[in-house]
């Protein structure tokens, strides 16, 4: 049976090869793949590899090459067709009923591909002529490269009524057919049909495998509207599944981890000239789940890039009441706000692809920016204003239906409502409308604690329990079975699993007041508030007294590395409590020791020696990770908390 190609690409874009072959193969990343042991052989050395960039898997021990669809035909046994069907039943593509109108149609949508492609090439040549002097000009303000013209194929829409429609009917096209393309307008009113772009800058639209599918027309002139107009929705192109520049942003976001974001397509022009190559946009559309789900297959967390302005910011607050009931284990966004209402394109123009990359460097995750809109201007000063706030951020949170994800952000808000009533209580951090500033933080400092590296390691690890509750949440057990060196993080660590577990089903307000004062002292010592200036920008973002000690966190790490770090960590607080066990085993040896006791001492020490052995190499492999982490994001040096060491 045959399935139309545009089937089958849309369940290859919704689904990884790394997903699909990873629940029966263990994969470890290797640089752009993964590798494991072969499926189809036995062997001891890893021969089997995952591209999801290009799409395939290899496996060299026995030959086997695939895509999704060859490998449940390879392990599984079922045929092509069946394969289609689970696979496209998992992830809600709908398959069509293949008879000779799905295969005509299949036919259509061909053509309806050559017809764009011609209109694509007959604008790219209109703006070479003099005709294209208005859109050379403009070209030339917006400071886009000649390579860059090339690349994105920029053309002209001559101001002339039918001057494309002219020019397909002399390659043979029909009407209908640029009508279905959506490239010339037909009115009900039996009047000519005419061109829909006119006098405009015309970008070609591509889709995942690069051809034109729609267009996006910037007028030349004050009186043309709308500013921007876009294709219809054709057989073609589906706006809400589209991200402009996607098709070249693959690649990139593969190679770097990481996405950008922003609204127009002018501005993913301006970004890649620019030399960031791993940037959509969303064709000014709010997020759509088919979108969502498209940019989480470019990166686990995307950088959403939105103007600094009000329009912006609500914009941004749109985008994440679409993004929450999506929201998965590993998969979230962060947010970058451009200063002084500039966009993209104009900060680039003015500070350079260096300014661009400092603001990106700010992005701010998605649940401090729920926190930030839901709080900024609150009122708080009465028990009803408190419970109201709870309620909201209860009732949004509930919107998240991974259960794991909702946990970590009733946890998460758990944690900054205490705080924000506690200073709120206090008299500190008033902000507009009588309420306190969102995150600001105690202004009492903790004292200095003594202490060497190892007292550092337990403040990463407890700041690594409140920036990632889920992580915590799993780790606790071993969390709570650590003797910690200090007391005040021994109180720490039992406030913070109280307020996990055996106040889950109190309010906030209802609780916070009980808790050892301590705790919020020590909250802003392991992790460190939001701070904002007089004018509420904000100058350090929460989380940045453990972004200091554990710098690799700024580069946006996969939480899937972070958890591997804690449980590194765990296990090095583990190691010290074993030694610290032998020490009091070797003290209170006495005269009468017999072979038995010291037998059982002398295994315990090669327990310990072993275990340090594996803690070195373990450590050794993520700081080999960390780097690539550093140099993925673009960053230079080695600095920070290593792996396998500690900054106090």
């Amino acid at each position: 049976m045959k399935y139309p190609p545009h089937i089958l690409d849309e369940i290859r874009a919704r689904l990884p090869v790394s997903e699909v072959v990873g629940r029966r193969v263990r994969l470890k990343r290797q640089g752009r793949e993964f590798a494991g042991l072969s499926p189809f052989n036995p062997e001891k050395t890893p021969s089997f590899f995952v591209n999801d960039q290009k799409g395939f898997y290899h496996c060299f021990s026995s030959g086997k090459h695939g895509d999704v669809f060859r490998f449940l035909m390879e392990t599984e046994g079922l045929s092509f067709p069946e394969a289609v069907e689970r696979l496209a039943a998992e992830v809600g593509v709908a398959l069509p009923k293949l008879d000779q109108r799905e295969e005509k149609r299949e036919r259509h949508r061909a053509s309806l591909a050559d017809v764009c492609e011609m209109a694509a090439r007959f604008f790219e040549d209109n703006l070479k002529l003099s005709g294209g002097a208005a859109a050379r000009a403009y070209v030339e303000k917006r400071r886009l490269e000649p390579r860059t013209v090339r690349e994105f194929r920029v053309g002209y829409a001559p101001a002339e009524r039918e001057a494309l429609k002219r020019f397909l009917l002399g390659k043979g096209v029909d009407e209908e057919a640029m009508v279905d393309a959506g490239l010339i307008i037909k009115p009900d009113d039996g009047r000519a049909s005419y061109d829909r772009f006119r006098n405009r800058l015309m970008i070609p639209i591509q889709d995942e495998r690069g051809r034109v599918v729609a267009f996006g027309g910037r007028a030349l002139s004050a009186e043309d509207n709308p500013k921007y107009l876009n294709s219809p929705e054709t057989e073609l192109f589906h706006k809400g599944l589209m991200l402009f520049n996607g098709h070249r942003a693959k690649a990139a976001a593969y190679d770097q981890g990481s996405v950008i974001v922003v609204e127009g397509y002018l501005d993913a022009i301006a970004v890649w000239q620019a030399g960031i190559a791993g940037v959509v946009a969303t064709l000014g559309t709010a997020f759509t789940e088919d979108q969502i789900q498209r940019m989480w297959r470019f990166a686990a967390e995307p950088l959403v890039c939105f103007d600094g302005d009000r329009a912006g910011i609500k914009a941004a607050h749109r985008a994440i009441d679409r993004i929450l009931p999506h929201l998965k284990s590993g998969f979230s966004f962060n947010f970058v706000f451009l200063p002084d209402g500039k966009d993209p394109d104009e900060l680039i123009q003015a500070g350079g692809a260096e300014a661009f990359r400092a603001e990106v460097a700010r992005a701010v995750p998605l649940a401090d920016v729920l926190w930030e809109r839901e709080t900024q201007g609150t009122a708080i000063d009465t028990p009803e204003r408190k419970a109201a706030l709870e309620k909201r951020l209860e009732e949004l949170v509930h919107e998240i239906k991974d259960a794991r994800v909702q946990r970590a952000y009733q946890l998460r808000f758990r944690l900054k409502l205490s705080n924000l009533f506690w200073t709120s209580e206090r008299g500190e951090g008033r902000g507009r409308g009588g309420g306190s500033r969102a995150g600001t933080a105690p202004t009492q400092a903790m004292p200095p604690m003594p202490g060497g590296d190892l007292v550092g390691l337990e403040r990463v690890v407890l700041g690594l329990c409140v920036e990632y509750p889920d992580l915590f949440e799993a780790a606790a057990e071993r969390v709570l079975s650590l003797d910690f060196g200090l007391e005040p993080h021994e109180a720490f660590k039992r406030e913070l699993h109280r307020m996990a577990t055996e106040v889950a089903d109190l309010s906030v307000s209802s609780f916070y007041e009980g808790i050892d004062p301590r705790f919020f002292f020590l909250l802003e010592e392991l992790h460190g508030g939001e701070v904002c200036d007089d004018e509420g920008r904000v100058t350090d973002p929460a989380g940045h007294n453990l972004r200091r000690r554990f710098k690799v966190l700024g580069h946006h790490p996969p939480e899937t590395w972070v958890e591997q770090c804690l449980w590194h960590f765990l296990d090095r607080l583990e190691l010290r409590q074993m030694e610290r066990d032998l020490d009091r085993e070797v003290a209170a040896i006495g005269p009468d020791a017999d072979e038995v006791v010291e037998a059982r001492i002398l295994g315990f020490s090669r327990d310990i020696s072993r275990r340090k052995e594996e803690f070195a190499r373990r450590a050794q492999e993520l700081a080999e990770e960390a780097k690539e982490i550093r140099r993925l994001a673009g960053e230079a040096g080695t600095g920070g908390l290593a792996a396998g060491g500690t900054h106090g």
